[in-house]
C-alpha cells in the first residue's frame, strides 16, 4: 500500500515544505483553531529495516506539529528546547499516521506542547516538548 491514499476528511496536502521531509511526501494538514495537526499514509520510505514505522520520523512529524500549532497561537515562530517521545506500539505501511498536539502552556519565553501520535486511531506514541519563544 503505498502513500497516496486519500487523507481523512479536512486534511490538505501540507504546504510548509522542506528537503528533510520531501521523501515523506504527501505530508497532509489540517488547522484547527488551536492545533496544527499533520497526516500521512504510512508506506516503505517511512519505514525502518524491521518494516515498521521509523521512530525518527514519528519524532519530526511530533515536532513540526507541536511547533506549528504553538506558533499558530501565539504568532511566534517557537525554536525547540527539548523533545522527549514514548513510544508505545509500531506503525505499519498502510496505515494513518496522526499527530495530535495540544498546547500545554505559552508563556512569553517558553511553550509547552504535547501530542498524541496515533496510527489507525490507535496511540502509538506521545511527545512532550518545550519552545523557546521568538
Amino acid at each position: 500500500m503505498d502513500n497516496t491514499q486519500a487523507a481523512p476528511e479536512g486534511f490538505v496536502p501540507h504546504d510548509r515544505k522542506s528537503p528533510m521531509t520531501d521523501p515523506w511526501e504527501p505530508l497532509w494538514v489540517r488547522k484547527r483553531e488551536d492545533a496544527v495537526q499533520l497526516g500521512v499514509r504510512i508506506a516503505t520510505p517511512h519505514c525502518n529495516g524491521r518494516g515498521f514505522l521509523h521512530g525518527g520520523l514519528i519524532a519530526s512529524l511530533a515536532d513540526n506539529a507541536m511547533g506549528s500549532s504553538l506558533g499558530l497561537a501565539t504568532g511566534t515562530s517557537p525554536v525547540t528546547v527539548s523533545l522527549s517521545i514514548d513510544y508505545l506500539r509500531v506503525g505499519k505501511p498502510g496505515q494513518w499516521l496522526q499527530v495530535e498536539p495540544r498546547i500545554v502552556r505559552a508563556g512569553n519565553r517558553l511553550g509547552v506542547v504535547d501530542a498524541l501520535i496515533t496510527a489507525d486511531g490507535e496511540t502509538i506514541a506521545r511527545a512532550n516538548a518545550t519552545f523557546a519563544m521568538s
